[in-house]
């Protein structure tokens, strides 16, 4: 994929992710809040918000790949980032939604994931000065 195709992808990605986040976020308001407990119902806000914090950020490192072509860091950490946040916020709905509670397990690699991307953009950010 050429680096003008990777920056597009990561854009519409980041593009989609905040479409679900809107989607599960009102499914959430409108759906399941008072047919949960409150620990459940924080847990799954928590997800929808770190899904649009970090679909907009992903929609940012889109924007940099264009601007930094030649970064190879700077594109994978929007794919950690993606990979992230669809574990991370991913895992946490299946526990909500479908009640597989061995799906939380999950989580805590996507946030690490996040926190990879965050660390690679920096880094690739940092390589370009």
């Amino acid at each position: 994929m050429s680096s003008h195709n990777s920056h597009l992808t990561l854009i519409a990605i980041g593009a989609l992710i905040l479409f679900v986040a809107t989607l599960l976020g009102a499914y959430g308001t409108h759906g399941i809040q008072g047919s949960v407990d409150e620990k459940t119902w924080n847990t799954y806000q928590v997800a929808v918000e770190y899904q649009f914090y970090h679909g907009l950020g992903l929609i940012v490192v889109g924007m940099l790949a264009e601007r930094f072509p030649k970064s190879k860091w700077i594109s994978t950490s929007g794919w950690i980032l993606f990979f992230g946040i669809v574990v991370f916020s991913g895992s946490i709905y299946v526990v909500t939604l479908a009640g597989m509670t061995e799906a939380g397990a999950m989580a805590p690699i996507g946030g690490l994931s996040i926190m990879g991307g965050w660390l690679a953009l920096a880094y690739g950010i940092l390589r370009e000065r």
